[in-house]
């Protein structure tokens, strides 16, 4: 069983930054593993906001791309979520989410998921 453990979340203004972090508990293999991070903000979906291949190749939707960056340190089976520029509709909680081969496609295993707030 994975176990993934987000940190980072937290209340900050808009136009603030925040980085986020998952680490996982795979060890080793860790960097045979695509990494995603969702979000789901109340009363709505959950949606995919940005995904890591084990080739270290980011993909970003709409919400994430040129404000968001997702990064990997296998060596520390972590993956990470910058989010600079941060506006209120990016509140919610966001999930880190391992997949369960190299690419980024299908559900995989998730963490317990951490809250951001952005709010003057």
């Amino acid at each position: 069983q994975v176990y993934l453990v987000e940190s980072g979340g937290g209340l900050v203004q808009p136009g603030e930054s925040l980085r986020l972090s998952c680490v996982s508990s795979v060890g080793n293999i860790f960097r045979m593993y695509a990494m995603a991070w969702y979000r789901q903000a109340p009363g709505k979906q959950r949606e995919l906001v940005a995904c890591i291949n084990s080739g270290e190749r980011p993909d970003y939707t709409n919400v994430a791309r040129g404000r968001f960056t997702i990064s990997r340190d296998n060596n520390a089976n972590t993956v990470y979520l910058q989010m600079n520029s941060l506006k209120p509709e990016d509140t919610a909680v966001y999930y880190c989410n391992q997949k369960s081969g190299s690419y980024c496609v299908g559900e995989g295993s998730w963490g317990p998921g951490t809250q951001v707030t952005v709010s003057s």
